[in-house]
């Protein structure tokens, strides 16, 4: 028995859309499941160490601060950080804890804590900040309470 010609085209057509289906549902979930772990776990890393180089920096200048201010009196001075990480906004708080006074970078559930180091002894410093425009940090020797 001979074979129709378009029954055999009609037979191939099916198989190729088959197997694109297929390989295009596989592309799908790999698409789906890869963005995770290829984008947001190198972000989210990223942002923790900026975290901590933003907490770095932001305890160094209040360590200065406190070395240079005058035993009588105040002193003032305005620092800037960066405005996003990753694009991401984020917020500094600066607190005292029973381990000493600390740091505070964080933005979402990604937090890190740097101590602020340095000065031996409890400042009792606070405050909060985030990255936009400029930053201050006013000294005064007889306190502000």
């Amino acid at each position: 028995m001979m074979r129709n010609a378009a029954d055999s085209a009609v037979s191939d057509m099916i198989e190729y859309f088959l197997i694109s289906g297929m390989l295009m549902l596989l592309i799908i979930i790999t698409v789906l499941s890869l963005t995770p772990v290829a984008i947001y776990q190198p972000t989210d890393q990223l942002s923790e160490y900026a975290f901590i180089d933003i907490g770095n920096g932001v305890s160094t200048r209040i360590v200065d601060l406190y070395v240079i201010a005058p035993e009588e009196g105040n002193i003032t001075t305005k620092f800037d950080i960066p405005d996003d990480v990753v694009g991401r906004e984020y917020g500094v708080l600066i607190e005292s804890g029973d381990s000493g006074d600390l740091v505070s970078v964080s933005y979402s559930n990604i937090r890190r804590v740097v101590p602020l180091a340095g000065i031996g002894e409890t400042l009792g410093v606070e405050g909060n900040t985030t990255g936009h425009g400029l930053n201050e940090i006013l000294y005064n020797s007889s306190g502000w309470g």
